[in-house]
């Protein structure tokens, strides 16, 4: 085997795979090296096993839903089955992963690389030389730093605990902590969620985070908001813990996870011996088309502490193999300016484009907003609501952002996307003939600003 390549990335998860392949598609040598499993966050503690959580909280609802629909139905569920159901479909997805690096022609290596020079690697105490280095190392959670902190657990142990816990307190309502909140209750667990701040989703369309906090509380997710967690320990009642807030109150439970965040994996990649640049929470540094401030080094994904959302990662991988090795005209930048996201709680929610104090702060706007009870919950005893909202700029008329929250609001959202990414205006959505009955057209019936 040759040491010697034009492209070595290092992380074998979704934007460092996806940047491995391409570059080898162009004609490219290329390795890759792994320490853990391939298919990084998303495919083995992320989205993917997080998303087949999600479908099976989903089944508690639809059981308390059928009677209106005229079906009697009865449920248990099996978290251990369900967790070993997860785990084979996280082998078969990690098999695939390293299948299309090795059908591609990749060199993929297993084990921790760091960087010893510019156009040096250290991989399992061999040296490798490159041309040009990626760094796509991702990201892990930001565990707790309080007393007792080593008795919580983040969203990495969530997925394999051992015993499904009657009472599960979650500190944190970003996605991570909302997600898991919904899937946990929906399995049958009495869920707390702590927060320090007074609704969830900071940075978000302020109706979404109104409405999700609202559904969170509807659903029974017990919500201690503006407040924050001083102290863990274990309980004086058994084998559970126990923990004390800001002010002064105990509260008891059997598992305490923390999703305040995540933190870029740089930290033992030998950055700072190279000389690469790195924010104040570690996350490289770079220009828009993935550059480090060292020429051949590039990076994408979480590590650079930006977007950190799968699908980013994945194009900004792809197009800095294309920019490198495919005979462009000329480079392409990396944009994130209408990137589509959503939180699957339960109900879920997504947007794309600006909120509206974003779009407010560049000038007038139009707010178009509805709030109603879908047609599935009219034969349901459920009380949740679905809520649209556009915000138009006055001007132009141009939909500056879309935000939905309601059953099949990341798919909406998703096809949603290309028409705000091609600047579409309201009266291309006003001219679009309705799908009935579908909650989806109520984006093309709104005509009232409120």
């Amino acid at each position: 085997m040759s040491t010697s390549v034009d492209f070595f990335v290092i992380g074998g998860g979704s934007g460092g795979v996806r940047a491995a392949r391409i570059a080898a598609g162009h004609g490219a040598s290329v390795m890759i090296a792994e320490e853990s499993r391939y298919g990084g966050t998303c495919v083995i503690r992320g989205c993917i096993p997080k998303k087949f959580f999600v479908y099976a909280s989903e089944f508690s609802h639809k059981i308390e839903d059928a009677p209106g629909y005229g079906w009697t139905l009865e449920g248990k569920f099996d978290w251990e089955l369900l967790r070993t159901n997860k785990d084979v479909q996280i082998d078969r997805l990690n098999g695939i992963y390293i299948n299309m690096l090795k059908k591609a022609g990749v060199t993929v290596l297993d084990g921790k690389a760091s960087i010893r020079s510019a156009h040096e690697i250290e991989v399992n105490g061999s040296i490798y030389h490159a041309k040009t280095i990626l760094i796509a190392t991702g990201g892990r959670p930001v565990p707790p730093s309080i007393p007792g902190g080593e008795h919580a657990i983040t969203s990495n142990e969530a997925f394999d605990l051992k015993k499904l816990p009657k009472r599960m307190t979650i500190v944190g309502a970003g996605y991570i902590g909302l997600e898991f909140s919904s899937i946990f209750q929906g399995m049958g667990v009495e869920v707390t969620l702590v927060h320090h701040r007074k609704e969830a989703l900071r940075g978000f369309d302020e109706d979404i985070r109104h409405e999700v906090t609202s559904n969170l509380r509807k659903n029974g997710v017990n919500l201690l908001f503006e407040t924050s967690i001083e102290r863990i320990e274990p309980s004086e009642q058994g084998n559970g813990l126990r923990y004390q807030c800001s002010a002064g109150d105990w509260h008891e439970t059997d598992a305490v996870m923390y999703s305040i965040g995540r933190r870029p994996n740089t930290d033992t990649l030998g950055l700072d011996e190279v000389g690469i640049q790195t924010g104040e929470r570690g996350g490289v540094l770079i220009d828009d088309y993935g550059q480090t401030n060292i020429d051949n080094i590039y990076a994408v994904g979480d590590c650079t502490d930006r977007l950190q959302l799968t699908p980013v990662a994945v194009r900004e991988g792809h197009s800095v193999a294309d920019n490198l090795f495919a005979d462009l005209p000329e480079r392409r930048p990396l944009h994130h300016a209408t990137v589509p996201t959503a939180i699957f709680s339960q109900p879920p929610a997504a947007t794309v484009g600006q909120s509206e104090a974003q779009a407010r702060e560049d000038g007038e706007v139009l707010i178009y907003r509805s709030h109603f009870r879908p047609l599935y919950h009219t034969m349901t005893t459920r009380d949740e609501k679905v809520m649209m909202k556009l915000v138009v700029d006055k001007a132009s008329r141009r939909v500056l952002g879309l935000h939905m929250v309601g059953e099949g609001a990341a798919d909406i959202v998703q096809i949603a996307a290309i028409a705000i990414g091609m600047g579409a205006t309201k009266a291309d959505f006003d001219r679009t003939v309705a799908l009935h009955p579908s909650t989806s057209e109520e984006f093309v019936l709104m005509r009232e600003p409120v």
